[in-house]
């Protein structure tokens, strides 16, 4: 035991030493790379504006007007937008080609030698200007001076980021500094900065880059350092607070835990005598609160075992009645099919499959008569016996005055208000109810904040998103409105409660009403029975292992109508 609770402590010890070990390094590697970012981007930004006063702007407004008067030429010629995604590349040199004759301006080759002199100086990885054209939303190079091999050539255009499109709309053409990593360039700052004319109009715009990979390899080496000093003073912390905790916690507990072997070797029923008070632990601490419990403990054992026997043989009682209640809730709901034989005009078929003993889901049909026939699902709020017992108080109420003739919104109306009394547990159900006129194959339905239900007109099933009233026994004098469904010979409707959408698997997976709607397609041409057993074991082979959180209930029915069986 002794060397187990060791093995125990040492492990949380190395745990709670590496936490802080790694808290530390991340924190501190944050403000050390806050810290740079903040510098290097204060850095970039004030380089640009200092090199944009070092530009002769002249240089810069001769250089546009020639640069875009060639690329506003290819697009006159191109009938207003060049296509650069259709280019080839013999389309490329010819492009290409058009801006040669700049590079041979003094003005080019002067403002050409200042920026790659600027560029050395202060070390940029990249320095161009550049022209934004409003008509076609390309980013155009007038000059690129960032040394051999690394230039674009003149004339070369980006297309324009939208959001970087409506700042320069509004007169804003440079743009925040910025950090990103592409493979092909490593880690940049990159920042712009607007060229203006004396009198306030736009020449151009200087962008920079600077390169961080050097200071990003330093912050990997900084945290390389600090996380090699954090486990030096990691091990430190984990020794002492191993010799500490084996003087202060574990050998007193191997005490307390050879008295308890004693104990459980030498306990009798009924023993009155404490076999733990032989372990003398007198520590003054929690430890020696641990020996009185324990003291205490010995004596009352067997009261407890007691209880406990009571109390298993009560639960035993329980199970043995929920069984019961089980079997009674699911003969009061249809359960011998085919329910009408002697009815050719429709098939039905219904299952429940309750997540406890007993559910609050339900479903009911019968004919109201002979050419009328009504359909209900439902879903009462919880789960379980309150469940259950409202389950039957509402099925009872549909049912009843639905006979009596009233039609699906007038008998939601009427059972709300029913519900509504003395409904001091606060629960509520879902309802979807439809009449089906069996000589026409009109359904009238009314919803009650149910699930939409699925319906398969010419072969292929869509869910009909209905109109939801509120649920049932919340708010009393509610109204609730009506819809028809026609239904032609080889229609079919399934309705079904949350169960079936909300059917979780082991990864928090919803099975959702798309992948129940795909699964109906797949048995479109199944008969009510089969379409069933087919969802459902579509939903088990979902969900897999993990257990069933809610009631799961179905209920399909196929019209034929006139036609013969």
């Amino acid at each position: 035991m002794k060397h187990k609770l060791s093995r125990r402590i040492g492990v949380l010890a190395i745990f709670m030493a590496f936490v802080l070990a790694v808290a530390a390094c991340a924190v501190s590697y944050r403000v050390y790379t806050s810290t740079i970012t903040e510098h290097y981007n204060t850095m970039a930004r004030n380089l640009s504006e200092t090199l944009v006063t070092a530009v002769d702007k002249q240089d810069v407004t001769v250089l546009r007007e020639q640069v875009m008067g060639i690329y506003r030429t290819i697009c006159s010629e191109y009938g207003g937008t060049i296509p650069f995604d259709t280019f080839s590349e013999s389309d490329w040199d010819a492009y290409y080609s058009r801006f040669r004759e700049v590079e041979s301006l003094p003005e080019y080759q002067k403002l050409h030698s200042n920026l790659l002199e600027y560029g050395r100086k202060n070390q940029t990885s990249s320095i161009y200007i550049g022209y934004t054209d409003i008509d076609t939303g390309y980013g155009v190079y007038l000059i690129d001076g960032s040394g051999e091999g690394k230039e674009s050539p003149i004339g070369t255009a980006d297309p324009v980021e939208p959001v970087t499109y409506a700042e320069i709309q509004k007169g804003n053409y440079g743009f925040p500094p910025n950090i990103t990593n592409y493979p092909e360039y490593g880690w940049l700052c990159s920042v712009g900065t607007g060229i203006y004319a004396d009198d306030g109009s736009i020449i151009g715009t200087l962008c920079i880059d600077i390169s961080m990979d050097d200071v990003k390899m330093d912050g990997y080496t900084f945290l390389g350092s600090l996380g090699i000093l954090m486990l030096f003073a990691a091990v430190v912390l984990l020794a002492l607070i191993i010799y500490t905790m084996n003087r202060m916690v574990v050998m007193p507990i191997n005490r307390l835990a050879e008295a308890a072997a004693s104990f459980v070797s030498e306990r009798k029923e009924d023993k009155q005598e404490s076999v733990i008070a032989k372990a003398e632990v007198h520590t003054g601490d929690e430890i020696e609160n641990l020996y009185d419990s324990m003291k205490k403990m010995e004596l009352d054992i067997n009261t407890y075992i007691r209880d406990l026997t009571t109390i298993t043989a009560e639960r035993e009682r329980i199970s043995a009645e929920l069984d019961v209640a089980k079997t009674i809730q699911a003969s009061m709901l249809p359960c011998i099919f085919p329910a009408f034989p002697n009815r050719h005009e429709f098939d039905i078929y219904a299952s429940m499959t309750p997540a406890k003993e007993v559910g609050g889901d339900f479903y009911d049909f019968f004919l109201i008569d002979p050419d009328h026939f009504a359909m209900v699902i439902a879903d009462v709020s919880g789960k379980g016996i309150p469940a259950a017992l409202f389950m039957v108080v509402s099925r009872t109420m549909i049912k009843n005055t639905a006979l009596s003739g009233c039609s699906p919104a007038e008998i939601l109306a009427s059972v709300n208000n029913q519900l509504y009394e003395n409904n001091e547990a606060n629960m509520f159900v879902t309802v979807w109810i439809g009449i089906l006129t069996i000589s026409t194959g009109n359904v009238v339905c009314s919803n009650a904040g149910h699930e939409f239900p699925a319906i398969r007109h010419n072969g292929s099933y869509e869910l009909l998103k209905d109109k939801h009233g509120l649920v049932l026994g919340v708010m009393e004098d509610m109204q609730y409105s009506e819809y028809e469904i026609k239904l032609e010979p080889g229609d079919q409707i399934f309705v079904y409660t949350d169960g079936v959408p909300e059917a979780t698997n082991a990864k928090d997976e919803l099975f959702g009403t798309d992948r129940m709607t795909d699964l109906l397609n797949e048995y479109a041409d199944e008969t009510p029975d089969p379409l069933l057993i087919h969802v459902k074991a579509g939903i088990d082979e979902f969900v897999g292992d993990a257990p069933q959180f809610d009631d799961l209930t179905m209920l399909s029915l196929f019209y034929r109508g006139n036609q013969p069986q």
